[in-house]
């Protein structure tokens, strides 16, 4: 039988991130969870708001039927009017219900969005490092997957390398603000420098802003990206805010201010129609509803980042001081990523080495595991460290 090789290919190059996860997950069950510090995936260990638990009980009073009914396509309109009116008071905007469509999770919202926009030969920029999945979405919509370096020392875009990458096959640049896998926050500056670069350019690009870790920033500003460039789309998800990853619920929102609104809106729902993207968990779309104004458990991540950074410190390590998400980008003890990342594991320590995200000499420590695995992990990086000395 003939399959698709694309598809094939996909599947048997599997994700760096969910094979270390898996590895760790052995050795879990070989020597015991307490002595496996696994870093690997951005699942929360932050439990999701009592909050969700009352509105599922609510919502399990309401009849079946209308209960676990399909909703409309792009989700309930009373959900999409309630997500609207909170954008509309957290960032002054004049949003309504049909800007937005619901998703599973922010994999379904790229992915609308990428099919939606992309004709085969297109290209799209993505800064590097990047979650590695980007590329996978951009080739699956027949467009090319551009990498482009952020400036290496601060982690901002760099806008002129950008400007350099542009082409007349352009279509979508995409940014990750707070970043994963570096936690770097784009200042107002940055987006406004490539708001002039992506203005001036010949043809007609669209900003793709992938925000999941928007809520969870530590005293800095996350800038509203549709006010500095209205040809903007914006991809979210409640996978980290809510701490709800497996129940895979986001929104794609077109702005109304974009310039290309009235033709976007129809093909993202196209999009969505197309690859049975539709009807995005109906529970959830309640929880949604109830849970709009429930605020990120922040302290807890701040939290493992103050035990991370600091014990980290204390053994003469090199990191980039995140902003936002939950995830500590840690310079390498020797060039090659990989070759670190086996020396890691004769520790029981599992980060992800950073050729995952397109870059090299550096390795992603998340921190959105418990507390105790952070404080109990620091023997085990000083006996790293040691081995390098």
């Amino acid at each position: 039988m003939e399959i698709n090789e694309k598809s094939y290919a996909y599947g048997a190059s599997k994700s760096s991130i969910r094979e270390i996860a898996a590895y760790g997950a052995q050795r879990k069950a070989e020597i015991g969870a307490e002595n496996v510090y696994d870093f690997s995936l951005g699942n929360p260990s932050v439990p999701a708001p009592d909050e969700v638990r009352q509105s599922i009980e609510k919502s399990l009073q309401l009849p079946p039927v209308e209960l676990h009914s399909y909703t409309p396509a792009a989700g309930l309109p009373f959900v999409r009017k309630a997500l609207a009116d909170h954008l509309n008071k957290e960032y002054g905007e004049s949003y309504e219900a049909g800007d937005l469509y619901l998703t599973c999770g922010a994999a379904a919202s790229l992915t609308i969005t990428f099919h939606a926009l992309c004709n085969p030969g297109d290209e799209v920029i993505v800064i590097a490092p990047y979650f590695p999945e980007y590329k996978v979405f951009i080739e699956n919509a027949g467009a090319t997957c551009v990498e482009v370096m952020a400036d290496p020392e601060t982690f901002q875009v760099d806008c002129e390398a950008v400007k350099r990458a542009i082409t007349p096959k352009t279509k979508a640049v995409v940014i990750n603000s707070p970043n994963n896998p570096i936690g770097t926050v784009y200042s107002r500056k940055t987006l406004e420098y490539l708001a002039q670069v992506l203005s001036e350019a010949e043809g007609d690009i669209c900003l793709i802003s992938d925000e999941p870790y928007r809520k969870i920033v530590f005293g800095t500003e996350v800038p509203w990206v549709p006010d500095i460039y209205p040809n903007t789309v914006v991809c979210y998800s409640y996978s980290k805010s809510l701490s709800l990853p497996g129940e895979r619920i986001g929104w794609v929102l077109v702005p109304n201010t974009n310039p290309n609104h009235d033709r976007l809106i129809p093909a993202v729902a196209g999009s969505g129609r197309s690859m049975g993207f539709v009807c995005a968990p109906a529970l959830f779309q309640r929880v949604l509803a109830d849970c709009v104004e429930v605020p990120s458990d922040v302290e807890a991540y701040a939290r493992n980042r103050e035990a991370l950074t600091k014990g980290l410190s204390e053994l003469g390590y090199e990191y980039i001081e995140p902003e936002g998400a939950f995830y500590l980008w840690v310079k390498s003890l020797e060039p090659d990523e990989n070759a670190f990342f086996e020396n890691c594991k004769k520790f029981e320590l599992l980060p992800v080495p950073s050729d995952s995200f397109g870059c090299h000499g550096w390795i992603r420590v998340g921190y959105c595991v418990s507390y105790d695995t952070i404080v109990n992990s620091m023997p085990a990086w000083k006996k790293l460290k040691e081995l390098y000395a």
